[in-house]
């Protein structure tokens, strides 16, 4: 049986109803269900949360998937909180225990003190902005991907902690030309594709 952690961090603020990634959780919660080997426990940021609990969760689970918007291109404040008090509640709890460097050799070795080797981690996310915005010549992004630009900091976060890395799923112009039907079938065929090939030796 392999255990799957689903972060919601949509939040109600500003012109933001937080829908959206509630629509996207519901589809995971509606993929991962047609994997008889999987237990998936669920966390709403913005219903409130329990830091000791959570840290709970993140050793529990083989698997964290992460729903965000993104926010004048970062995070929002609801997640972020969650990441740092949790995180930090984590510390020698068996989320990481130390920074990975000694006093003997202080240079080398940082961001190898994670506790949570062998877990895996996906991050979808919603964007006002087009694909395109990320892709083309001249654009805004510069040729720079999610994962590689606005991403960045998230991703060596995950490092730190010493979970690895699954691919991605970004949502793009969902507030000017949102196509949720569409938008959602992709996302199913790619949660689904991603954890066909994860629980494969298990389902044989």
């Amino acid at each position: 049986m392999k255990k799957v952690l689903i972060i919601n961090g949509g939040q109600n603020f500003g012109h933001s109803g937080g829908k959206y990634n509630d629509t996207i959780a519901e589809n995971t919660l509606e993929v991962l269900k047609k994997f008889e080997n999987i237990e998936v426990k669920t966390t709403q940021v913005s219903d409130g949360f329990d830091k000791e609990e959570e840290v709970k969760k993140f050793v529990w689970a083989d698997y964290i998937i992460y729903h965000t918007p993104i926010w004048w291109f970062q995070l929002p404040n609801g997640l972020k909180k969650y990441i740092d008090e949790v995180f930090t509640a984590g510390h020698a709890k068996g989320i990481y225990m130390s920074d990975g460097r000694n006093a003997e050799n202080p240079e080398i070795n940082y961001g190898t003190g994670g506790m949570l080797g062998g877990r895996k981690y996906m991050v979808t996310t919603s964007w006002n902005a087009p694909e395109t915005a990320f892709t083309l010549p001249g654009e805004f992004f510069n040729e720079t991907s999610v994962d590689n630009g606005p991403l960045f900091g998230f991703h060596r976060m995950n490092a730190f902690v010493s979970l690895e890395k699954m691919e991605s799923f970004h949502f793009h112009d969902v507030e000017k030309n949102a196509n949720i039907e569409r938008d959602m079938k992709l996302y199913r065929e790619h949660i689904e594709h991603v954890f066909e090939q994860e629980l494969k030796p298990q389902l044989v």
